[in-house]
């Protein structure tokens, strides 16, 4: 399994296959810290969220089911 980067604001993702730029499902392993409110029932609220670390394990088109064929490519119009 290979890990995919995230895009940046000069690039973004594309399948290889079939050209797709914009429906994936990403698989994401995160480690957070978070801040949980309690209210007099018992309902929990998070009210504060710290990402600790986060990797993205996955991205699969939407389009052709494809995975592992995603590359990053430049953005229109970002400054190469």
């Amino acid at each position: 399994m290979t890990t995919v980067p995230l895009p940046t604001a000069e690039t973004r993702w594309r399948c290889t296959l079939c050209g797709n730029l914009t429906r994936f499902d990403v698989t994401r392993s995160s480690k957070v810290v978070e801040y949980v409110h309690l209210d007099l029932a018992g309902d929990p609220t998070v009210e504060e969220r710290q990402v600790v670390s986060e990797t993205i394990e996955s991205v699969r088109c939407r389009w052709c089911n494809a995975v592992d064929q995603i590359e990053l490519v430049d953005r229109p119009g970002a400054a190469s």
